[in-house]
């Protein structure tokens, strides 16, 4: 295990294995996405969320691009874009945007609704409702998604390498081919191992911090996902 170890280190140490460049594609890969998911399914969850119709077709779009496996989405993107940086960032995307998209809704709706009857009473713009109201109330459950978004990204990365866009799994796919020497192999688990529980724990931290201390409470990353999609059908059935 020692050795193992040593071996490891020897490798990130050694200049011609490009270990700072791989983290540096492998931190691209992963913060675009995330960026972009937040940039899309944010305001789209903010404008359906009130909404009926418009939330239950984003629920079930979003259910539908859970159920596609990031590997197809990879594959589908080759003949479309072609490859490298550009597919994978859009694929990562489509991963990422779910569970943005339905914890946004559920922060939306989960706000009471005389809370913004009170503001628009006081005259209170929507904009000005949206500001100081309803995204600070919402915040925790968005963090939620968002935490839950980024630690899948994080998790799904190393795919990239099989289109041509680098990052950890680079090494994944070399070791593979040559298991008689598991060194990179592990140098790339352990890698995206170790960046995914940070993301893990970085975003936990940011959850509590934008909780409010009255009702700080650890929720599960896919509680308000999994609420949000029996709500959002609710008004279909009635």
């Amino acid at each position: 295990m020692i050795n193992q170890l040593q071996e490891m280190l020897r490798f990130i140490q050694d200049p011609a294995n490009q270990f700072a460049f791989r983290t540096r594609q492998t931190l691209l890969i992963c913060i675009t996405p995330i960026l972009f998911s937040m940039l899309i399914a944010i305001p789209i969850g903010i404008l359906v969320a009130r909404r009926p119709v418009g939330a239950f077709i984003a629920s079930t779009l979003s259910g539908l691009g859970r159920a596609i496996p990031v590997l197809v989405l990879l594959v589908i993107m080759v003949p479309i874009i072609g490859i490298g940086f550009t597919p994978a960032v859009i694929a990562l995307t489509l991963l990422g945007i779910p569970p943005i998209l339905l914890n946004t809704i559920e922060g939306i709706r989960s706000i009471d609704p005389a809370v913004v009857d009170a503001a628009r009473g006081m005259g209170m713009t929507q904009r000005q409702i949206l500001a100081r109201i309803q995204i600070p109330l919402m915040l925790p459950v968005l963090a939620a998604g968002v935490r839950t978004a980024a630690v899948q990204i994080v998790a799904t990365s190393p795919l990239a390498a099989i289109i041509g866009a680098g990052g950890y799994g680079e090494y994944i796919l070399a070791g593979i081919s040559n298991l008689a020497d598991p060194t990179e192999l592990l140098v790339g688990a352990t890698s995206v191992a170790l960046l995914a529980l940070a993301t893990e724990f970085g975003l936990a931290a940011l959850q509590r911090a934008v909780t409010p201390a009255g009702v700080r409470a650890d929720l599960p990353a896919e509680s308000a996902s999994q609420e949000e999609e029996a709500r959002v059908e609710e008004p279909q059935a009635a």
